[in-house]
């Protein structure tokens, strides 16, 4: 499966946001350095995002962004579909013109399964769970470092 840039981008985006959240507004260039993305592309994500529902903006000079939702109400699902569009992992799967040996194929419905799986996933998981993951995982550097 290939996950979009823009997709990766995004979720980083958000954790951003709500890891920092008690720093609202938060600007561009602060989440494009701590995330290492490029900040023109940023802009044009979090503006995606924003339109979608997700990012709250914040123009002027004491401007910035944070999360319109609550981190549990933004699932990873959610950013897929602002940001990543819903193209199948197997171009049959939406459409079944482009697949020539349709009425014999055995792997459709193995990629289908596969397909709702991780749609389930995705749905399942929200930007707080991938916050808590970056607090346990910043407490064990720290175990370590210690």
């Amino acid at each position: 499966m290939h996950v979009p840039v823009q997709v990766d981008y995004g979720i980083r985006a958000l954790v951003d946001l709500a890891e920092h959240a008690a720093e609202a507004p938060i600007r561009t260039a602060d989440i494009a350095r701590r995330q290492s993305i490029p900040e023109p592309f940023l802009a044009r994500v979090l503006l995606t995002l924003s339109k979608g529902g997700l990012v709250a903006s914040q123009r002027g000079p004491q401007g910035g962004h944070s999360l319109a939702k609550p981190p549990e109400d933004i699932s990873m699902g959610m950013v897929v579909e602002h940001l990543g569009g819903t193209s199948s992992l197997v171009s049959c799967l939406d459409d079944l013109q482009n697949c020539g040996i349709y009425a014999n194929c055995t792997q459709r419905e193995v990629w289908s399964i596969v397909e709702e799986a991780t749609k389930r996933i995705l749905d399942a998981t929200s930007i707080k769970d991938l916050l808590e993951r970056v607090s346990a995982a910043k407490l064990q550097e720290i175990a370590v470092a210690g």
